[in-house]
């Protein structure tokens, strides 16, 4: 199985070689989102298993048009977000107003590692970890994330002001900086 269309291809006809192949070779990405939006591992296995799922049913909605990964991500970000929603663990009520009321300090993180970042993720609540996920690190405008979690768009802005306040808080209490 050499290329990625042929892997496609055959994965429509439900080959089970092509079907381990394709897991084999997107698992470790899927398996990286899974874990910044879901705290526990054995909770970002499962939902990563979920994932791969649907993609083997849902395929055939695959029109060859656009990256086959970016879908696949799409789906696996869509299943960490219901899970998310079904265990009610969101808590995404703060309005932008209370949020801007929180002091923001002037300290940046540029020298964070993706691991560090990680690391910080894990300590976020989940509301504020899925919001920093889809805005940062997918990219997603404030309007899409608001779409998908059920919120507003002044609920999406005040929990990545909030998780990113949180987020200085934890490196310098890891670093052992002055907390303002």
């Amino acid at each position: 199985m050499k290329s990625e269309k042929n892997i496609i291809k055959r994965v429509k006809m439900q080959d089970a070689l092509a079907q381990k192949a394709l897991y084999e070779k997107y698992s470790p990405v899927l398996f990286g989102i899974c874990v910044r939006y879901l705290k526990h591992t054995p909770v970002a296995e499962d939902v990563l298993i979920e994932s791969f799922f649907k993609i083997f049913n849902k395929i055939d909605q695959f029109k060859e048009e656009g990256s086959f990964e970016g879908w696949m991500k799409r789906i696996t970000i869509n299943e960490c977000l219901m899970k998310l929603r079904k265990n009610n663990n969101l808590n995404l009520h703060v309005e932008i107003e209370k949020a801007y009321t929180v002091k923001n300090d002037a300290i940046a993180i540029s020298n964070i590692n993706y691991q560090e970042l990680l690391l910080l993720l894990e300590d976020l609540p989940a509301g504020y970890r899925a919001v920093f996920n889809l805005y940062v690190i997918e990219g997603y405008k404030h309007r899409e994330i608001a779409s998908k979690l059920g919120i507003s768009i002044n609920t999406s802005k005040s929990q990545l002001i909030l998780a990113k306040k949180k987020m200085r808080v934890l490196y310098k209490k890891k670093h052992n900086l002055k907390i303002s």
